[in-house]
């Protein structure tokens, strides 16, 4: 658990970073980018404890700028409001039942784009995010159902995520519409204590695939 959250600051201070000196130094080179996109979330959470069936649907939306390095090749960024979770059912051989999660996030994407042709590009990269609130409604085996609703100071949720990033987009200028896979590489939540044992709940990570719209606004 040291060694994730070690890896979520350091590359969320390497996206940031990295997105602040792409900006300084690209700012007035012709052919940077900039503009609005958003799009339909369908999300899951994975793991080898969680039998995840069902896909959570929801949205995502905000800004992204792209600055050329290269012919063809640009690095982009976005800062995006998405929301995540799952509808799942778990077994860890300590609780189970089924729960429902709803996952917001900011999130800030760092990618390589590469056009292949005038109208098709590919893009891969990683991402970092940061929870800004969280929900769940739970039913244990027994039956018994419950809702919460808290804000960042609690204990449930991991506050930052990372992952990797692959995608494609067709390119209709000043339009483009995209479909991208967000692979979470940090489990979502953390460790509790119940009845003496240590467990973690929901032991499992981000899953998202989104089909985007942008809108290129110079």
């Amino acid at each position: 658990m040291k060694m994730q959250s070690c890896f979520l600051y350091a590359l969320t201070l390497f996206m940031t970073t990295s997105f602040g000196i792409v900006s300084a130094q690209n700012s007035t080179v012709a052919g940077s980018e900039f503009g609005i996109k958003g799009g339909v979330n369908m999300s899951n959470l994975y793991s080898d404890d969680v039998d995840d069936n069902n896909v959570l649907w929801g949205f995502n939306a905000g800004l992204f700028a792209a600055f050329p390095i290269a012919n063809n090749v640009f690095i982009q960024s976005e800062v995006l409001y998405t929301t995540k979770g799952a509808e799942l059912e778990y077994d860890n051989n300590v609780i189970s039942g089924a729960a429902k999660f709803k996952l917001n996030y900011i999130e800030v994407p760092l990618l390589v784009r590469l056009n292949i042709t005038e109208n098709f590009n590919i893009h891969a990269g990683g991402y970092a995010s940061y929870l800004i609130n969280a929900k769940l409604t739970n039913e244990t085996e027994n039956g018994n159902a419950f809702e919460f609703d808290e804000d960042l100071n609690t204990d449930d949720f991991q506050t930052f995520d990372a992952g990797l990033s692959v995608g494609a987009g067709l390119d209709i200028k000043p339009v483009s519409i995209g479909l991208r896979y967000n692979y979470g590489l940090a489990t979502v939540g953390k460790e509790r204590d119940f009845a003496g044992t240590n467990y973690t709940f929901p032991d499992a990570k981000n899953s998202n695939l989104n089909l985007y719209l942008s809108y290129k606004l110079n």
